[in-house]
């Protein structure tokens, strides 16, 4: 252990680098001498309970154990917690090193589905998905169920840290007002606060303890509480004013990244009306050293943030009658991707001389990003049952991904041997750095939605 116990006052000398949204450091806003959790727990044995171990509580607690903490991992899924004993999932390198060194020592990493333990633990965080449903309205039931049972078996001294991304306002609904109807002062016997997750799957270029996090407390001895907890691994934290403040900025940086994609989106169609290659505009843009930032254009958007996030803010707002018309444009325009590339299929098949209906399309790669074997709301779905649905005859290959469960709720598997299937056409979608594409050269037709292959005579661009 490195020491990093949550009954101690906070120094941020040694913890880590703590700002407020002014710049200033956290303690200046902090009454001196505050204890800030006050009394001991007298049942608390752990030092960090983590509720929901997918791809982003995992890593998460997988930080904390590295950095010297004991961790309490709850997730609800018997096949989950089987699939991380088992060492079967989706990791970059170094937190699949992390998580056999953590097998190892199940003193300080426990896994269970009993909330009830969550009593035993000095810091709480909720990390569970926030998903949308067919309709593109907030589902929350997942939420909602996690932070009632925080609630329900929280003890004073805790301190409890969503970072689940939601609606702005949800640490006060979930969290601080059944606490307090639990008799539970927020702030004095127990502290809370919003530090949004920030955690890319399948992208190790920036380690867990190196990305700043943000963290807006209910009270400032809240946000120095949770500072605390989450300076035991992360080396930079930022606090901001209050809950509300840390759940806007989440939505704001993925709303961000999705308006900026549908924009490079729409930049590609008009360069290839142009015949211009939008790579080559796209990087030469990119050598502005202020002022621009890259995105690059693809066949849609999928995993949990950017198709997902925004969303919460639009629903939140139709409640106030408050519109935000670039946001939806640009939702709509990510939406519609998918069956753009469907089109786009059918066009390059016609300028060669045959229909779509009865053509047998290659799908490769169907992850939703390269290097992982995530498919939520991965776009190749969408273009999949697109696709099976005018008559054309599709396939996938994707070594990362046996097999997919379509809209339509049929099974797809992933077939082996690529240049066997002898398709009219290849739909290139994500290239994953394990994937072979020599045999590409074979093919009759390419139609690259990645935007990385440049040397196939017979490739076309999205």
């Amino acid at each position: 252990m490195n020491g990093a116990r949550l009954e101690t006052p906070l120094d941020t000398s040694t913890v880590a680098t703590v700002v407020d949204q002014s710049g200033a450091p956290l303690l200046e806003s902090t009454p001196p001498g505050v204890q800030l959790l006050p009394g001991r727990l007298r049942s608390a044995t752990v030092d960090v309970g983590l509720v929901g171990l997918g791809y982003v509580g995992l890593p998460t607690a997988l930080a904390f154990h590295a950095a010297g903490c004991s961790v309490l991992g709850v997730d609800v899924s018997d096949a989950r917690r089987g699939a991380i004993l088992s060492g079967h999932v989706d990791l970059i390198e170094s937190d699949q090193n992390r998580l056999a060194a953590a097998l190892t020592d199940r003193d300080d990493f426990v896994l269970t589905g009993d909330p009830g333990r969550l009593e035993t633990c000095r810091a709480v965080i909720i990390a569970v998905p926030t998903p949308v449903d067919d309709h593109l309205v907030p589902e929350l039931s997942i939420l909602r169920q996690a932070c009632a049972q925080v609630v329900e078996n929280a003890v004073a001294g805790q301190v409890l840290i969503l970072t689940s991304t939601t609606y702005v306002g949800s640490t006060n609904d979930l969290l601080v007002t059944p606490l307090l109807r639990r008799g539970l002062r927020v702030g004095e016997d127990i502290h809370v606060a919003f530090s949004p997750e920030r955690i890319d799957p399948g992208n190790d270029r920036h380690a867990h303890e190196e990305v700043p996090r943000v963290v807006g407390g209910v009270t400032p001895a809240c946000s120095a509480a949770a500072c605390e907890a989450l300076g035991s691994y992360a080396a930079n934290l930022h606090v901001v004013s209050s809950p509300a403040a840390a759940e806007m900025a989440k939505l704001f940086e993925n709303t961000f990244r999705a308006v900026n994609i549908a924009l490079a989106n729409e930049l590609a169609d008009v360069s290839r009306a142009l015949k211009l290659d939008v790579i080559e505009v796209i990087e030469a843009a990119a050598t502005k050293p202020y002022g621009f930032m890259p995105f690059f254009p693809g066949p849609g958007v999928g995993g949990h943030c950017i198709p997902c996030d925004p969303h919460y803010l639009l629903w939140q707002l139709r409640a106030h009658r408050q519109p935000a018309p670039l946001v939806d444009e640009a939702m709509k325009a990510i939406a519609g991707r998918p069956a753009r590339v469907v089109d786009r299929v059918r066009e390059v098949l016609s300028l060669n001389g045959r229909g779509l209906t009865g053509a047998r399309v290659l799908v490769l790669g169907v992850a939703y990003k390269p290097d992982v074997e995530d498919v939520r709301e991965s776009p190749a779905l969408e273009i999949i049952d697109g696709l099976r649905r005018v008559g054309a005859g599709v396939a996938y290959h994707d070594p990362l991904v046996p097999s997919v469960r379509l809209h339509d709720g049929s099974v797809l598997a992933s077939i082996d041997g690529p240049a066997a299937y002898d398709a009219d056409i290849v739909l290139v979608h994500t290239l994953h750095d394990c994937l072979d594409v020599g045999w590409l050269e074979g093919a009759q037709l390419i139609l690259d939605t990645s935007y990385r292959l440049r040397d196939y005579p017979q490739r076309f661009s999205l």
